[in-house]
């Protein structure tokens, strides 16, 4: 499997990042970004990109990525997933198999939490690839509450049990529909497990009502 490390650059409170390796499961980092010296919080930034691409001397290609990143309150949260799948020029006795797919979770907090510029985007393309399966799932799961939080333990063993499954479809075989049935069915686990985190998170209380608004959990999907 060809994996790509997405990229992730903050200047939050806090991140916490979960990522899939490749051929190694899953596997959790923690890294603390620099804090900011300004009144209103900090900015962060999400950026996780899943690429594929199969042709006549690399038939079959596989790329995934499924990582959490966990901010604390921010003046301003980009998030950016994206899921590529391409197959080119195979030919019909051998055609191409290319699959992308892309999980990202982002929790943000405080009164800016309900603002955060989310892009998701999934793209599957076939050039001069009759008979060539091509998909691309781009799942994305932004988590709003007023106050900060963070996982419980048990959550994060769930997300990295399902991350594990996620990385499992490189030895599929298979048809795509299947495989997209099966992400499907991860996002949908994956977004029960985060309105279940929501539901306990705390309310920010009267002494700020502006930031005052019930927790939340926007899903994203895009497949192709």
């Amino acid at each position: 499997m060809k994996h790509r490390k997405p990229s992730t650059s903050t200047v939050a409170r806090a991140a916490v990042n979960i990522g899939v390796a490749a051929g190694a499961g899953l596997a959790m980092t923690t890294a603390t970004a620099s804090a900011t010296t300004g009144p209103s919080g900090g900015a962060a930034i999400a950026v996780d990109l899943a690429h594929s691409r199969a042709d006549r001397t690399h038939v079959h290609d596989f790329d995934e990525t499924f990582r959490v990143h966990e901010y604390g309150p921010s003046v301003a949260v980009t998030a950016n997933n994206r899921a590529m799948a391409e197959s080119v020029g195979c030919s019909p006795l051998s055609p191409c198999r290319s699959i992308a797919l892309s999980f990202q979770i982002v929790t943000t907090s405080g009164r800016n939490a309900r603002l955060v510029h989310a892009t998701n985007i999934g793209r599957a393309a076939n050039e001069h690839c009759p008979s060539c399966q091509t998909f691309a799932g781009a799942y994305q799961f932004v988590v709003a509450t007023p106050r900060a939080f963070t996982l419980q333990a048990g959550a994060r063993r769930e997300l990295a049990a399902l991350g594990r499954r996620a990385a499992e479809l490189q030895s599929s075989t298979l048809p795509v529909s299947r495989v997209r049935e099966r992400a499907d069915a991860i996002s949908r686990e994956v977004k029960a497990i985060l309105d279940r985190e929501a539901a306990r998170a705390p309310r920010a209380g009267r002494n700020d009502p502006e930031a005052d608004f019930i927790p939340f959990v926007t899903m994203r999907r895009h497949v192709v």
